[in-house]
């Protein structure tokens, strides 16, 4: 599976994650105290630089007070539409294989 994290895909839920954050009010260093970790973990994620899995996720939605269904349900929402970033990757790949068969 091809990594998501410099795709479109991956700025929506790094935006969402950073709005949702502000939208509290709290700076990084406070989303840090919550959730027991420094503020350089939050700024890190929020760039990108580190990913989160799907329970350090949640434990960031509990954190910011934001059930995890609905910010999923969001999630999935601003997402419809967009081609998996995993699917274009086979796809590709898939064409230039059967191009080198060709040849």
């Amino acid at each position: 599976m091809i990594k998501s994290i410099h795709t479109r895909h991956n700025d929506i839920f790094l935006g969402m994650l950073r709005r949702s954050r502000e939208a509290q009010r709290l700076r990084q260093a406070d989303l840090a105290i919550r959730l027991g970790r420094g503020q350089a973990t939050i700024s890190k994620v929020e760039r990108g630089e580190r990913r989160l899995d799907v329970i350090e996720l949640r434990a960031w939605l509990h954190a910011l007070e934001i059930d995890f269904a609905d910010f999923m349900s969001e999630l999935n929402h601003r997402l419809e539409g967009m081609p998996i970033p995993d699917a274009m990757f086979r796809a590709r790949r898939t064409t230039r294989i059967r191009q080198g068969d060709r040849s």
